[in-house]
């Protein structure tokens, strides 16, 4: 016999979600964010649970994540090139070397800002919903974290929303 969830993870988030269903509802005046993270992108919707309406639908994937990441990967990388010069002169040896904890030290400056490129696009997410959702006449709206908890991305696209004028 074959389960609905194959994996845990998924199954947990189902049943964290479902709870959270349990309390937010959207209406024709007060719709639902609906918030879905993937590994690598972000997705809302404006959604009417009365009439079963998507209203508005905003994701990171319209967005274009190399111009806004950019100018924040450079200066990561140059701090990080910095950080492996001074280890290099400290430890006495050539500049052209690389020790191994130096590559770590670059690998984990390229996973921060990886990380830090996905909760701006996350804010950014947060502020183009609240644009459209205002441009359809929505100023209060009921946020639904998806069963995720509400931290780092999910927690960015919401202040996002609100800082481009929404009301949770």
């Amino acid at each position: 016999m074959q389960t609905k969830f194959q994996n845990e993870k998924v199954y947990k988030r189902w049943r964290r979600h479902k709870r959270v269903r349990n309390r937010v509802s959207g209406t024709p005046a007060r719709p639902r964010v609906a918030v879905f993270r993937s590994n690598a992108h972000i997705y809302a919707q404006l959604i009417d649970d009365t009439a079963g309406v998507t209203l508005v639908s905003v994701s990171s994937l319209k967005l274009d994540g190399a111009a806004t990441a950019a100018p924040a990967k450079a200066e990561a990388k140059a701090e990080a090139k910095a950080e492996a010069k001074a280890e290099a002169k400290a430890e006495g040896k050539a500049e052209g070397k690389k020790s191994k904890k130096s590559d770590k030290g670059e690998a984990a400056a390229e996973k921060a800002v990886a990380a830090g490129r996905k909760i701006m696009l996350a804010r950014e997410v947060g502020r183009l919903l609240a644009q459209a959702a205002q441009s359809k006449g929505f100023k209060k709206v009921a946020f639904d974290r998806g069963g995720y908890l509400y931290h780092g991305r999910v927690a960015a696209l919401a202040e996002g929303a609100r800082e481009a004028g929404l009301d949770f």
